[in-house]
């Protein structure tokens, strides 16, 4: 997985994948479709990251896939939540 997000009301997430208008999180806290989740990147200064959530679907483990798309999000930051240039495509 990539990299991981600390959300502002508790929990965090780790990136499936990232494009320009897509986002895909495995989140310990889910967030209802239409809501806004906001929250910082952990080892990237200033990294922050606000997602408009399509979907949230639990998981048999008790976690959450949150598909959604991701609001502001630089070149930079989202080849650093991809991990990688490559991952995701543009």
């Amino acid at each position: 997985m990539g990299a991981r997000i600390d959300w502002e009301k508790g929990g965090h997430a780790e990136v499936v994948s990232v494009s320009n208008d897509a986002i895909v999180l495995v989140s310990t806290i889910p967030s209802p479709p239409g809501s806004r989740i906001d929250g910082a990147v952990a080892g990237v200064a200033g990294g922050r990251v606000r997602v408009k959530v399509h979907s949230s679907k639990k998981q048999p483990d008790g976690s959450f896939v949150i598909e959604g798309r991701p609001l502001d999000l630089g070149r930079a930051l989202r080849e650093a939540l991809a991990g990688s240039p490559s991952n995701g495509g543009d």
